[in-house]
């Protein structure tokens, strides 16, 4: 029995204890309308959870135990919370399903369902982003419809993954775009950018900060391309540049770039454009759109921060998280 789709939820609630199948509640009905507007016919979607029992009071921490009892080679759901290996058994025969139905994708509803297919708890910083999980099979991350229900402000973000689903369900493999980041050695590489910038249409701007210093610079004139300059290096004397002259030449390259005609977009560009003008006396011109009041204004009650707008509108992961003791930055990346 294949299926294209696998939907992998964490728990029966009451009414699936019931009738002893999956998603037969409110969180059914909703996932089942959202399928529905997307194109998705329920008949090509197989429909599990990770645990085929109702936890006591409904809550997953019912099933753990301490971390010396928990299933082998498995994380924390979260900080203290080891799920007991009595439960071994859901685990291998949610594995045993995936085996026989042998989907394209898996969307994988919630924190546990991500436990059990990415080996990755915590919901919010990984969903959006096709990843690989258990098997080879691409695992799509989601919010669960019964948190959605809680919580009704998330619905765009279950809609958009959803409509995510029904592009990647085509295909087995993950698909991330290609480019090309740039980081220039010497202040000639800079220069040798200048015909990116000069025959661009927009140029994309960000900076990243810290203790008070622009520590980068990025410059994209495609979705494909982009630039990034370095001011800071936190080894050594923490200077990038071999030399004043050379830091002089590679800002005023940025201050050329900046005060050019070209329109120009930014997240949360505001803030780079104080920022420029506070510190390095450098003014923007040419500023059409930032991307963080544009998305604002269309979903006003969602996050609006640039990894979770990349989440919604793009395959990429959550770069912002793949970084290790790293502090920076715009407010609102935090």
């Amino acid at each position: 029995m294949t299926k294209p789709v696998m939907i992998v939820g964490e728990a029966w609630g009451r009414k699936e204890a019931e009738k002893g199948k999956p998603f037969v509640g409110p969180s059914g009905a909703l996932l089942r309308s959202y399928l529905t507007v997307h194109g998705i016919d329920i008949r090509d979607c197989y429909l599990t959870n990770v645990f085929n029992l109702y936890p006591q009071s409904g809550k997953i921490e019912s099933l753990c135990g301490p971390k010396a009892s928990a299933i082998s080679a498995m994380p924390a759901i979260k900080s203290g919370k080891w799920i007991d290996r009595k439960y071994t058994h859901e685990l291998e025969r949610l594995y045993r399903e995936i085996r026989t139905v042998k989907p394209t994708i898996i969307l994988a509803l919630g924190n546990i369902a991500c436990w059990a297919l990415l080996r990755k708890p915590g919901i919010k910083k990984i969903r959006g982003a096709p990843l690989i999980g258990v098997d080879g099979i691409k695992v799509l991350p989601s919010y669960h419809p019964a948190y959605i229900l809680r919580d009704m402000k998330q619905r765009p973000v279950l809609y958009s993954d959803i409509r995510k689903l029904a592009r990647e369900m085509h295909f087995p493999e993950v698909r991330r775009p290609e480019r090309q980041f740039l980081i220039p050695e010497t202040v000639e590489e800079i220069a040798s950018f200048d015909k990116h910038i000069a025959t661009a249409s927009e140029l994309s701007i960000d900076i990243e900060t810290w203790q008070g210093q622009i520590t980068c610079i990025g410059f994209a004139t495609s979705p494909a391309l982009c630039m990034v300059i370095p001011f800071v290096n936190r080894k050594g004397d923490g200077n990038y540049w071999q030399s004043e002259q050379d830091e002089v030449r590679a800002w005023q390259w940025v201050r050329k770039w900046c005060e050019s005609s070209i329109p120009k977009v930014g997240q949360n560009f505001l803030y780079d454009i104080r920022y420029l003008y506070v510190v390095m006396g450098i003014e923007m011109r040419g500023e059409i759109r930032d991307t963080m009041l544009k998305h604002h204004a269309m979903q006003p009650e969602m996050e609006k921060s640039l990894g979770f707008l990349g989440s919604l509108y793009t395959n990429e992961p959550s770069w912002k998280f793949m970084r290790k003791g790293i502090a920076t930055l715009k407010g609102e990346d935090e």
